[in-house]
C-alpha cells in the first residue's frame, strides 16, 4: 500500500498567536485505511486536518499527497477529496435536495446522492427545508455531502456527533464499506467508541505535539494490565480474585478456582481508549 499522505515536521502558528499551534508534527496517512487523529480541544487536530484539506496554507514543513508537494495541488485535489466539517453548514432557506444539487454542481464528479439521502433515512425529508431538519438531520446530511463527488480520500471531524445509535451505527458502517472500496478515511472524534470500531491506527496530539501513533490493539497492549479477573460466588456471596496473565493455563489458584466456585464474570485487564486517551494526552477533553 502506497500513502496518501506524508506529513514531515509540520508546523503551523496563526497570524494572532505568539506560539505555534502545530509544532512540529509527522506522521503518514495510509492509503485505504481509516486514520483517527485524537486529542483533547486546543490539541491542534482541526487545525491539523484543515491544513491537509488545503483550507490552511501557510504552514511549514513538508507534505505529499499521492508522493506530490500538497502546494502543488491546485482545483483537481478538491475533485478526489472529501470533507465533513463538525459543524455543518447548509442554506437553511434551501430543501435538502436543493442543498445536495447546488454543491454537486461544483464538482465534475457525482455520486447518486438519492441513493445516499435514502441510506441515512432522509429520503422522507428530501423537500424538507434544512432549517426545520434537527441537530441529528442536519449531521447526516453533511456526511452525504461530504460524499457528493465520489471521493478517493474523505476528511470527516466528529462524523457520529449528536446521532443516536441507530443512526450513528449507518454512518460507521458506511465508512467501513468505504474503507472495503479503496478509500482512505482521516477521523477526529472525541467518541472513543468510534475509534474502536472503525480506526486501524491512530495518532495522539496534545499542545500542537504527538503524543503516541500506535494501533488500537497495541494500545491496549502497551496500556492494559496484564492480568485475569474473575468474580465468583461461594456461601459468604460475591467474591473477585485477580491472577497474572503469564502462565495462566498453569496456574493452580486459577484453575481451583475454576473447579470449585460457580464463576460469574471473567475479565482481562484490558484498558479502555478513555484511559489511555487521558495517560497519553495528560488531559482531560471537557469539550
Amino acid at each position: 500500500m502506497s500513502n496518501a499522505f506524508v506529513v514531515k515536521e509540520l508546523r503551523f502558528k496563526y497570524p494572532k498567536n505568539n506560539d505555534d499551534t502545530i509544532q512540529g508534527i509527522s506522521f503518514q496517512v495510509e492509503e485505504g485505511k481509516i486514520f483517527g487523529l485524537l486529542g483533547p480541544s486546543g490539541a491542534g487536530k482541526s487545525t491539523t486536518q484543515k491544513i491537509l484539506s488545503k483550507l490552511l496554507e501557510d504552514y511549514s514543513g513538508e507534505i505529499s499527497y499521492y508522493g506530490k508537494d500538497l502546494k502543488n495541488y491546485h482545483k483537481e485535489f478538491y475533485e478526489e477529496v472529501g470533507v465533513g466539517f463538525e459543524m455543518p453548514v447548509h442554506f437553511n432557506k434551501l430543501t435538502a435536495l436543493e442543498n445536495l444539487k447546488y454543491f454537486a454542481g461544483l464538482y465534475k464528479t457525482n455520486i447518486d446522492y438519492i441513493e445516499l439521502l435514502t441510506r441515512v433515512g432522509l429520503y422522507e425529508a428530501r423537500n424538507q427545508l434544512v432549517g426545520e431538519f434537527s441537530k441529528g438531520m442536519k449531521v447526516r446530511l453533511n456526511f452525504v455531502r461530504a460524499l457528493l463527488n465520489d471521493p478517493k480520500m474523505i476528511f470527516l471531524d466528529e462524523p457520529t456527533a449528536g446521532l443516536d445509535p441507530k443512526n450513528a451505527k449507518i454512518i460507521k458502517d458506511m465508512i467501513l464499506e468505504f474503507k472495503k472500496q479503496g478509500k482512505t478515511i482521516f477521523v477526529t472524534t472525541h467518541l472513543m467508541g468510534d475509534v474502536e470500531q472503525l480506526c486501524d491506527y491512530v495518532v495522539f496530539m496534545h499542545k500542537g505535539r504527538i503524543t503516541e501513533t500506535s494501533t488500537v490493539r497495541d494500545l491496549k497492549m502497551k496500556y492494559g494490565k496484564k492480568e485475569l479477573k474473575i468474580e465468583y460466588y461461594n456461601p459468604d456471596g460475591l467474591k473477585s480474585e485477580t491472577y497474572p496473565l503469564d502462565k495462566i493455563g498453569t496456574n493452580e489458584a486459577f484453575l481451583n478456582a475454576l473447579k470449585k466456585n460457580e464463576i460469574e464474570t471473567i475479565h482481562s485487564g484490558e484498558t479502555t481508549l478513555e484511559d489511555i486517551f487521558i495517560k497519553v494526552t495528560g488531559d482531560v477533553d471537557n469539550e
